[in-house]
C-alpha cells in the first residue's frame, strides 16, 4: 500500500507566460532576386532498357551490403524460464545452408523482381548470366558481421536490398551505352524556388545573401549546413543555391521492399566554364549536394539512386540543364570537398571538349 501525502496548505505555483517565439516568413524574394531562380524536374520513376545478349556489372563501395544485428535483428537471444537453465538461441544453423542454395534463390529473386515486366513471364534465358553476376556480388560485396550469415539473404527484405544493389551495378555498367530515362510527374513536371513560401519559428536559420539565393532564409538542421551556406556564398564559382526545405525536390528510390522518397539537402548552380547556350543564357551546372554524417545502409541506396538513375535520367532528357551529385561527409573538409567537386566538373568539361574536337 502506497500513501501519497497531500499538503492542502501549499500555494499554487503560477508559471509565468513565455514570450512568443519569433516567426519569420521564408519566401522567394520577388522580383528583386528572380535572376537567382532555380528550376528542377519532378521525377517519379525511371525507365531502364538493358541488353539481353551479354550482361555485366560494375560494383563500387555503395554496392557493399553489411549484414549486422542492427540491420537484420538480434543474432543471439537468451531464453530463460523462472526455474531451470537458460538457453542461448543463435543463428548458427544458417551456417549449414549450402552456398549454392543461397545463390540460386537470390538469382531467382533478382530475375523475377528486376528482369520481368508486369504481367509478363520472366526472362529465363538470362538466369545463367544473372547467376554469374550474383555470385560476383556475393563474393566481393557481401559482408557478414555480428553472427550473421549469407543464408539470411533468403529473407525477402534482405533479398530485395541485395537485388537493388546488383541491379544498380548492372545498370551502372551500361550507362554510356543504354541511357536511363527519367519519368516526370505528368501533372507537375517542373518545380521552382519561386513557389517557396512558409512560416517558421525555428531559431536555427541562415539569412542568405541577396546575390546568392532566391530564397531569403535557410532553415538549418545542423551546424554542418550552416558551414555549407558559408562556403557556398563565398565560393567564386557559385551563382545561386537553395535549401531543399518545402521546395519539392524528391528522389524516388527503393529500400528493401519499400518505396521511399529521398530529399537531398541543397541545389547549387555552379559556373564550371561551360559556354553560354545558343540563346545567350548561361549554361550552369546544377549540383545536388547532400550533407551526410553517419552513413547507414539507406544512405548507400540514396547515393546509388542519384548517381545511377536520377542524374543520368535527368541529363538524358536534355530539357532541364546539366546535373551532378555530391555527398559531403566531413564538416571540416566541406570547403575543400566542394572546391574539388567544382574543379572535377571543370576538368570533365575540358576533357569532353578536347575529345569532341578530335
Amino acid at each position: 500500500i502506497f500513501g501519497i501525502p497531500f499538503d492542502f496548505t501549499a500555494k499554487p505555483v503560477v508559471a509565468p507566460p513565455q514570450p512568443p517565439r519569433e516567426t519569420v516568413v521564408v519566401k522567394a524574394v520577388r522580383p528583386e532576386r528572380d535572376a537567382l531562380e532555380i528550376r528542377f524536374p519532378r521525377v517519379v520513376g525511371y525507365r531502364v532498357d538493358l541488353p539481353e545478349e551479354q550482361l555485366a556489372a560494375d560494383f563500387n563501395d555503395d554496392s557493399v551490403l553489411e549484414l549486422t544485428p542492427d540491420l537484420v535483428g538480434p543474432s543471439i537471444n537468451q531464453n530463460s524460464g523462472i526455474i531451470g537453465e537458460s538457453v542461448n538461441m543463435t543463428l548458427e544453423h544458417l551456417e549449414k545452408e549450402r552456398p549454392s542454395t543461397v545463390l540460386f534463390n537470390l538469382t531467382k529473386h533478382l530475375l523475377y523482381t528486376k528482369f520481368r515486366d508486369p504481367g509478363s513471364e520472366p526472362e529465363l534465358h538470362l538466369f545463367g548470366q544473372l547467376k554469374r553476376i550474383t555470385k560476383q556480388w556475393i563474393d566481393t560485396c557481401l559482408v557478414c558481421k555480428g553472427g550473421t550469415y549469407p543464408a539470411q539473404l533468403m529473407y525477402q527484405q534482405l533479398a530485395n536490398m541485395a537485388c537493388e544493389r546488383i541491379a544498380a551495378g548492372i545498370t551502372r555498367h551500361f550507362l554510356g551505352e543504354r541511357p536511363i530515362k527519367a519519368i516526370l510527374d505528368p501533372y507537375n513536371p517542373v518545380g521552382s524556388t519561386s513557389y517557396v513560401r512558409f512560416n517558421t519559428s525555428r531559431p536555427d536559420r541562415w539569412e542568405t545573401r541577396a546575390d546568392r539565393s532566391h530564397v531569403n532564409w535557410v532553415v538549418l538542421d545542423s551546424d554542418w549546413e550552416a558551414e555549407f551556406c558559408r562556403v557556398a556564398e563565398s565560393h567564386p564559382q557559385v551563382r545561386a543555391y537553395v535549401k531543399n526545405h518545402n521546395l519539392g525536390l524528391e528522389v524516388p528510390y527503393r529500400f528493401g521492399s519499400e518505396m521511399r522518397k529521398y530529399l537531398p539537402d541543397f541545389i547549387v548552380l555552379v559556373d564550371d566554364g561551360k559556354p553560354p547556350r545558343a540563346d545567350g543564357t548561361p549554361d550552369l551546372l546544377h549540383l545536388v549536394v547532400e550533407i551526410k554524417g553517419y552513413r547507414r545502409e539507406d544512405a548507400k541506396e540514396k547515393k546509388s539512386t542519384m548517381e545511377t538513375y536520377w542524374v543520368p535520367g535527368v541529363n538524358h532528357l536534355g530539357k532541364h540543364g546539366r546535373w551532378a551529385f555530391a555527398e559531403l561527409t566531413e564538416i571540416y573538409q566541406i570547403e575543400a570537398d566542394f572546391a574539388a567537386k567544382v574543379e572535377a566538373a571543370f576538368d570533365s568539361l575540358i576533357s569532353d571538349t578536347l575529345k569532341g574536337s578530335q
